[in-house]
C-alpha cells in the first residue's frame, strides 16, 4: 500500500530492491504473456472483483484499526490483500463454472485493480485519523491530558461522530489521487522510480497468474486459512479467562516473572504482535525491543527515583506533570528527530534528482542474452498499455480544483476553527509535498505522510494560537496527511500497474471506487470499536497511544515549551538530537555496520506504549530468523501467509468480541497472577 504501514504505516522499513526484479516479471512465462490479450479497462473492473474488493477491505479496516488502536504500528498487508483477492476471485470463478455459469476468465489485471481498491480502502483506516489526530480531538483524551493543563481548553474539544467523520474524510481523501495524474508518465516511465513495494506487488500478482504461480498459491492460501483458523480459536479460548477490566487472562500473563511484569516487560500471547514481527524486517523488530529495554528498562525507572524533586510525588499515573509527561514528550522527540531527518534527507534527494535529471536508480537492465529482442518488445508492450489508456491534464486540474472548493466550503463547517484561507493555502502547497513524498516513496519505499501532517499541524496550530488552534492543527494535519498519502499509494499502484499490464484508467477508477469504500466502510468498523470497547483509556487495551501525542503535539505548536515537569525539555532535546545522529550515523556508515543500527522511529513507539508487545513483535522475528536458517525458500514463500493469517484471525475475532461487548456479556472467569503469600 506504501501506506504507513504502510507503510503504512508510521513505522515502516524500506524493501531491498532486487535488481533483477522486473527482469524476473518480464521473465516469467513468457511464452504465454506473449499471447495473452490485454483486456480493455472497462473489463478489468468487474463487479465480483468490487466484492471481493469490499470484503476483503471491511476485513482489513477492522484490522488496521485494532493495530491503530492498540500500538500504532501498521505492518503492510498488501501480500493478504493480493493472496486473498486470488483465492476469492478463482474460488468464484470454479464454483460458478461447476453450476454451470459462464465465467470471464481471472486475469492478472483484475488481480491488481483487486489489489488496489482494497489498499486504497483500507489505507483510509490509517490516514483517516482515527487512531491519532482525529481521536485526539475527544473529550476522553482532553481530559487524560489534564482539564487544568496549560493551552487545553475545553473549547477545542470534538468528540467523534459517524456522520461528521464520513463528511471529513468524504471531502479530503479523494484531492490526492488528482494532484499528481500528469506526473504519472514522468514518474514511472522518463525516471523510472522503483517503487518497491509496488514491484514487489506486481512479482507478486505476475506469479499468480502463470502454473507454477498458482499452485503455490494454493499453497499459500491453505497455510494462510490453516494459520487464521488457529489465530482465531486461540483469541476464542483467551477470550473466557480475561474477565472484567484490564488485570485479567494471558493478556497480562507475568511470563518473565512478576518485576519485569511490572514495567511491562512479558509475552502477552498475540498472534497479531507475533504476525506482525514476521512481516516487520528484524531490524524495525530489533529497533522496537531496544527501545523498550532502553525506556522501561532504564530511563523510566531512573526518573522515578526522582519524584518529589523532578515532579511533584503521589500523582496518577496519567498526570502530565510527572513521569506521564517524560513519556509522551521523549516519545514525541523521537518521532520528529527521525521525521524531520528522513524529512529533508528525501527533499534533497528529490531536488537533486530532479535538478540534475539523472536516472540514478534505475530498476530496468538491459539483458543481453538471446531473449533480449523478446523482452525489449515485452517492455514497448507494457510502456503502450500505460499511455494508451490517458487520463487528461484537464481532468485532474479540473477535479482538484473542483474537490478543493468543496472542500474549502466543507471544512469551516466541520471545524470553525480552521477558516477557509487556511485550507486554500494548504491545498495550493500540497501538490508539491506530494510530489516530495511521491518521488521519495519511489527511491526508498519511505512514505513521510505523518510526518508532513505533523509539519502542518504545528504551523496551522501557532498561526491560529488560543483560540482553536488545537483543533484547527488536528485538522489541518489531516487534510495534508491525507493528500500526501494518497498521492504516493495512486503513483505506487500506477508502478504495479505498469509492471503487470493493467490500464492506468482502471488503476486510477479502481483508486477512487476503493477511497469510496474507505470513505464509508473505515468509519463504520472504528465506530464498531468505539461503541464496544473503552476506546482512548490508558489502562484498555484500546489506549490509542497516538491520541495523547498528536494532541499534546498541537498543543506544544500552541502554547510552546513553558509547562514541560523539570529536566524534561532538556532530555526531550537530547533524545531530538539523537535521533538525528543516529539517522546520520546509518547513512555514512557501511551496509555491513548499519544493518545493525536501530531505527529512531521504531525505538520511539514502547517509550509511551510499554514493553509488551515488543516482546511478541521480537518472538516472531526470532521465529522468522530461525527458520530462515533451517529452509530460506520454505520461509520466503510462506512467512507472509503465516504472519497474515495470525494477523486476520485475530482481527476477524475482534467481531464477535465487539457483538458481545454490546450486549454486556461478560468473560466468565479471570485468571490473575499474583506474589505466593508466605504462610
Amino acid at each position: 500500500m506504501g501506506t504507513e504501514q504502510t507503510t503504512s504505516v508510521e513505522i515502516s522499513e524500506p524493501l531491498l530492491h532486487d535488481e533483477n526484479a522486473d527482469d524476473k516479471i518480464r521473465g516469467v512465462n513468457a511464452d504465454d504473456q506473449e499471447i495473452e490479450r490485454i483486456p480493455e479497462w472497462k473489463e478489468q473492473i468487474t463487479i465480483r472483483g468490487l466484492v471481493v474488493s469490499a470484503i476483503l477491505g471491511t476485513l482489513f479496516c477492522i484490522i488496521t484499526h485494532k493495530l491503530n488502536l492498540t500500538v500504532g504500528i501498521i505492518p503492510s498487508l498488501n501480500v493478504a490483500a493480493g493472496l486473498l483477492g486470488f483465492f476469492f476471485v478463482k474460488s468464484w470463478t470454479e464454483v460458478s463454472a461447476k453450476l454451470g455459469f459462464s465465467v470471464k476468465p481471472f486475469t492478472r489485471q483484475e488481480n491488481t485493480v483487486i489489489q488496489t481498491c482494497v489498499v486504497a480502502c483500507y489505507g483510509l483506516a490509517f490516514s483517516g485519523g482515527f487512531g491519532s489526530y482525529l481521536l485526539s480531538m475527544d473529550e476522553k483524551t482532553y481530559k487524560l491530558i489534564g482539564e487544568d493543563y496549560p493551552g487545553n481548553r475545553a473549547e477545542d474539544v470534538k468528540n467523534p461522530g459517524l456522520l461528521w467523520m464520513m463528511g471529513f474524510i468524504f471531502v479530503v481523501s479523494f484531492l490526492g489521487l488528482f494532484s499528481l495524474v500528469p506526473l504519472r508518465k514522468v514518474m514511472v516511465l522518463d525516471y523510472k522510480l522503483t517503487y518497491p513495494s509496488g514491484t514487489a506487488t506486481a512479482m507478486l500478482i505476475n506469479s499468480f497468474h502463470t502454473s507454477t504461480g498458482a499452485e503455490l498459491a494454493r499453497n499459500q492460501v491453505s497455510c494462510l486459512g490453516k494459520y487464521l483458523s488457529i489465530s482465531f480459536c486461540w483469541s476464542c479460548f483467551k477470550w473466557f479467562f480475561s474477565g472484567v477490566g484490564d488485570s485479567c487472562g494471558f493478556d497480562n500473563f507475568p511470563s518473565l516473572g512478576l518485576t519485569l511484569f511490572k514495567n511491562t516487560f512479558y509475552f502477552d500471547f498475540s498472534p497479531t504482535y507475533v504476525g506482525c514481527g514476521l512481516i516487520c524486517p528484524h531490524l524495525v523488530n530489533c529497533s522496537v525491543l531496544f527501545g523498550a529495554i532502553v525506556s522501561w528498562g532504564f530511563l523510566w525507572p531512573f526518573i522515578s527515583l526522582k519524584a518529589g524533586d523532578w515532579y511533584p510525588s503521589g500523582l496518577g499515573s496519567n498526570d502530565f506533570k510527572g513521569l506521564y509527561g517524560y513519556k509522551v514528550f521523549i516519545a514525541i522527540s523521537l518521532i520528529l528527530g527521525d521525521g524531520l531527518y528522513n524529512l529533508i534527507k528525501i527533499i534533497a534527494v528529490t531536488v537533486k534528482e530532479v535538478s540534475t535529471k539523472r536516472q540514478s536508480l534505475p530498476i530496468i537492465k538491459e539483458v543481453t542474452d538471446g531473449n533480449t529482442s523478446k523482452l525489449l518488445a515485452e517492455e514497448k508492450k507494457r510502456d503502450e498499455v500505460f499511455l494508451r489508456d490517458g487520463i487528461s491534464n484537464w481532468y485532474a486540474a479540473s477535479g482538484y480544483i473542483g474537490l478543493a472548493a468543496i472542500s474549502i466550503a466543507v471544512m469551516p463547517m466541520i471545524f470553525p476553527a480552521l477558516k477557509w484561507y487556511l485550507v486554500l493555502c494548504s491545498y495550493l502547497i500540497a501538490p508539491a509535498l506530494a510530489f516530495c513524498n511521491s518521488y521519495g516513496t519511489g527511491l526508498t519505499d519511505w512514505s513521510l505522510a505523518s510526518t508532513y501532517g505533523k509539519i502542518g499541524l504545528f504551523i496551522i496550530a501557532s498561526l491560529v494560537g488560543s483560540n482553536g488552534g488545537v483543533i484547527a492543527g488536528l485538522a489541518a494535519c489531516g487534510v495534508m496527511m491525507s493528500i500526501v498519502s494518497t498521492a504516493a499509494d495512486l503513483m505506487q499502484d500506477f508502478k504495479t500497474g505498469y509492471l503487470t499490464m493493467s490500464s492506468p484508467k482502471s488503476m486510477f477508477v479502481s483508486q477512487i471506487v476503493g477511497t469510496a469504500m474507505g470513505c464509508v466502510i473505515a468509519p463504520l468498523t472504528f465506530w464498531m470499536y468505539w461503541t464496544a470497547f473503552d476506546v482512548g483509556t490508558p489502562d484498555s487495551p484500546y489506549k490509542a497511544p497516538y491520541a495523547v501525542i498528536y494532541r499534546e503535539m498541537a498543543i506544544l505548536g500552541v502554547e510552546g515549551f513553558s509547562e514541560l515537569p523539570k529536566h524534561c525539555l532538556a532530555l526531550c532535546c537530547g533524545f531530538f538530537v539523537a535521533a538525528l545522529a543516529v539517522n546520520l550515523l546509518r547513512d555514512v556508515t557501511p551496509k555491513k555496520v548499519s544493518q545493525f543500527i536501530p531505527i529512531p522511529m521504531a525505538m520511539a513507539v514502547p517509550f509511551y506504549i510499554g514493553a509488551y508487545f515488543a516482546i511478541d513483535m521480537f518472538v516472531g522475528t526470532v521465529i522468522l530468523f530461525v527458520w530462515e536458517r533451517i529452509n530460506r525458500k520454505s520461509s520466503e514463500d510462506y512467512a507472509g501467509a503465516v504472519a497474515s493469517g495470525l494477523i486476520c484471525g485475530d482481527g476477524i475475532w475482534t467481531i464477535p468480541s465487539a457483538i458481545l461487548s454490546i450486549f454486556r456479556i461478560n468473560p466468565p472467569i479471570c485468571m490473575y497472577f499474583g506474589p505466593s503469600v508466605s504462610t
